[in-house]
């Protein structure tokens, strides 16, 4: 099993339960050191046949005083956080584009052939519900994302592009993209995007979480 973005949080904890279940599990993530330091916490590391993705930046940044004021004294759940505002960035958003959508797809596409020798091969992508195409109110990434028939990683790589050249110019709002971290949701809907292309080519061995 091969779990990104493994070095702490959900990704940590996802090698910590298989790895404690007996599964052989390789932990990989962006800082070697950070990697090297999670790995010193587990046994039992080695490939087989499951790839889960995690890895994510959020490609936002947000004022500080704003966070604190709306997550001061409240539950996860009462948390609003479409009312967070966010600041953008085009640097950030360009590395969660990277990280998210395309380091996804570069490490499950250089993974595939192994597990293609496996007779049960799995390949999960941790996704997140704010990503949700209902929450899209940009109508062109919305129809080009949930054509499940003939979409296309060419289509998605023109969503991506579209979604960053708007950011630069300033123009999140004006071209109705997600406002709530609008890299970060962008590429997670790009990852679900490319899941179901997965799905389709590979009906028994592709899952989103």
């Amino acid at each position: 099993m091969v779990v990104t973005g493994a070095n702490k949080g959900v990704g940590f904890g996802t090698v910590k339960q298989l790895a404690s279940n007996g599964v052989t599990v390789v932990l990989t993530a962006r800082d070697e050191k950070r990697g090297l330091e999670a790995v010193d916490k587990l046994k039992e590391f080695g490939l087989s046949d499951l790839v889960v993705n995690n890895a994510a930046i959020a490609g936002s940044q947000v004022n500080p005083e704003d966070f604190r004021s709306a997550v001061s004294g409240k539950k996860p759940e009462e948390i609003r956080w479409r009312e967070i505002p966010t600041i953008p960035n085009y640097k950030l958003a360009e590395e969660s584009l990277k990280t998210n959508y395309y380091g996804t797809k570069g490490v499950t596409e250089a993974l595939l052939p192994l597990l293609q020798l496996s007779d049960s091969p799995r390949i999960v992508n941790v996704s997140t519900g704010v990503s949700k195409l209902m929450n899209f109110p940009n109508g062109w990434a919305k129809e080009v994302l949930s054509d499940a028939e003939s979409l296309t990683k060419r289509e998605i790589d023109a969503v991506l592009a579209e979604h960053l050249e708007d950011l630069k110019q300033g123009l999140v709002e004006n071209k109705s993209w997600p406002t709530i971290f609008p890299p970060y949701t962008v590429s997670k809907a790009a990852v679900n995007a490319y899941t179901r292309i997965l799905a389709k080519k590979y009906p028994t061995s592709t899952s989103i979480v």
